[in-house]
């Protein structure tokens, strides 16, 4: 069901539920995430999967779907020999594919139209540290195609995820001016601080006082970081806070793998919603059933 309320206009009256780590369910589905495009190889070569991936967080109770855009970009893609057309109608396709599976649901579900960071586009590992040498007008001028061909085609928000650095978040703002879309602002963390080094109430307050911003908050990251950032966004922002970390697994760039355990933990969520936490779910390897358990705390 599409929704016909905009979603900063329910998150002071309730807790809003995210889906969960789109590639996982992709891999469980049997797809192979191999390609440097990652998830966004399948836009082009096998759509249904996506919608399908999106259509199980739906069933899990998910009341926002993240689209698959995270690692879709023109440079990207041109690598890949796609021409700049299709690749703006291949952003497009990953908002209506989500839209698509929201139409499955007898309840709102809202549709966030995934912006990842530059480092993202190089499949290194790099969006965990920034810090990539360019300026904050050099990281807007990257930003901006892409932003503007994903709120063409219409999304609910604009998810400005997995940010590792203050000056690319502040290029991100730029970049999203005049799109006509709200939007909000995730840092991927370590402790404290962004990936970049940069501390929180640093890192949050570049979000300050800007009204397109309908939430910030944190993302990709430990589950035992998520209360505190949570508590740092609200004072200085005193916006609604938006979190979904990974499973609390670690990525290993170079063997292109996962290493550790998971402490994702659902009971946690009442923690995060104390400290004012209006749109909790999950991110890396957090699947169905875990946005299932979230679902019923939350509901």
């Amino acid at each position: 069901m599409e929704p016909t309320r905009p979603l900063a206009a329910v998150l002071a009256g309730r807790t809003v539920v995210l889906d969960g780590g789109l590639s996982n369910q992709l891999e469980s589905q049997g797809c192979d995430l191999s390609d440097a495009l990652w998830s966004a190889r399948l836009l082009a070569d096998d759509p249904g999967q996506i919608e399908a991936a999106h259509t199980a967080y739906v069933r899990a109770g998910a009341q926002v779907l993240i689209t698959s855009s995270y690692q879709a970009t023109f440079e990207g893609f041109a690598q890949r020999g796609v021409r700049r057309a299709e690749a703006t109608g291949l952003l497009a396709r990953s908002v209506e594919l989500a839209r698509a599976a929201s139409r499955s649901a007898e309840r709102p579900v809202w549709v966030a139209a995934s912006v990842g960071p530059y480092g993202a586009m190089l499949a290194d590992g790099s969006e965990y540290r920034g810090r990539y040498g360019l300026s904050v007008g050099e990281l807007e001028r990257f930003h901006r195609p892409r932003v503007e061909a994903l709120a063409a085609a219409a999304p609910d928000v604009l998810a400005l995820e997995t940010v590792p650095d203050a000056d690319e978040a502040e290029a991100l703002l730029r970049a999203v001016e005049g799109s006509g879309v709200p939007v909000w602002l995730t840092y991927s963390i370590a402790g404290e601080t962004t990936r970049a080094g940069q501390p929180l109430a640093e890192a949050f307050a570049v979000a300050a006082g800007n009204d397109q911003v309908i939430a910030v908050g944190v993302n990709c990251c430990e589950p035992g970081d998520v209360e505190r950032a949570v508590q740092i966004a609200a004072e200085v922002t005193g916006k609604p806070v938006v979190v979904y970390p990974n499973s609390g697994e670690e990525w290993d760039a170079k063997g292109r793998g996962w290493t550790g355990h998971g402490t994702f933990d659902v009971g946690r969520v009442r923690d995060w919603q104390a400290g004012g936490a209006r749109l909790v779910g999950g991110c890396c390897r957090v699947g169905p059933q875990q946005i299932q358990g979230l679902a019923r705390s939350v509901g």
